[in-house]
C-alpha cells in the first residue's frame, strides 16, 4: 500500500488541513478570553471556596475530638471528618475552576449548592446555636446559585446556551 504524497499539504496533512489552530478555535476558549474575570463569578468562585474551606474545617473538628477526646463512637468521629474533608475537593475544585474560566466548574458548584440547601434546613430545624449557621449557609448557597446562573457567568465560561448557540 502506497500513500500519494501529492495529496499532502503542508506538515504531512491532507491538503486543506492545517497544523496551526484555526482563529474561530481560540475565540472560543474563555480562558483566553480577554478582558477582567466577571465580579459575579470572582464572588461564586470565593462563596465555593469559603464554603470548601468551612468543610475542611468543620472536618478536621471532627477528627481531633474524635482522637483526642472521649466521642461516644470514635469510629464514627474519625469517619465523619474524613468525609467532610473528602467532600470539600468539590466546592475546592468548583471554585479553582470558576476562578480560572473553566466551563465545567459549574456543574460541581451548582451540585455544592444544592446539597447545602437541605443542610440548611436541618440546621434551621434545630434548638440551639446552629439556627445561625443554618441561616448563613442558606444564605450563602441561594446567592452562589444566583450568582453562577447569571447569564454574564455564564459567558464568561464559554457555555452555550440551548440549542449550542453561543450566548
Amino acid at each position: 500500500m502506497s500513500l500519494d504524497t501529492g495529496a499532502l499539504g503542508r506538515a504531512g496533512y491532507p491538503s486543506g488541513v492545517s497544523s496551526e489552530p484555526s482563529p474561530s478555535t481560540d475565540a472560543a476558549d474563555p480562558a483566553d478570553a480577554a478582558g477582567p474575570r466577571p465580579v459575579r463569578l470572582t464572588a461564586a468562585a470565593a462563596l465555593a471556596g469559603l464554603e470548601g474551606l468551612a468543610l475542611v474545617a468543620g472536618g478536621l473538628w471532627m477528627l481531633v475530638r474524635g482522637l483526642t477526646g472521649h466521642p461516644d463512637d470514635r469510629t464514627q468521629a474519625v469517619t465523619g471528618g474524613v468525609t467532610l474533608i473528602v467532600l470539600a475537593l468539590l466546592p475546592l475544585l468548583a471554585a479553582r475552576g470558576l476562578l480560572a474560566r473553566r466551563g465545567w466548574s459549574r456543574g460541581p458548584a451548582v451540585i455544592t449548592q444544592i446539597m447545602a440547601l437541605p443542610v440548611a434546613y436541618n440546621l434551621l430545624q434545630a434548638d440551639s446555636v446552629a439556627i445561625p449557621a443554618g441561616i448563613v449557609l442558606a444564605a450563602a448557597a441561594v446567592a452562589a446559585l444566583v450568582l453562577i446562573v447569571n447569564p454574564e457567568t455564564t459567558r464568561a465560561l464559554g457555555i452555550r446556551g440551548p440549542g449550542g448557540a453561543r450566548k
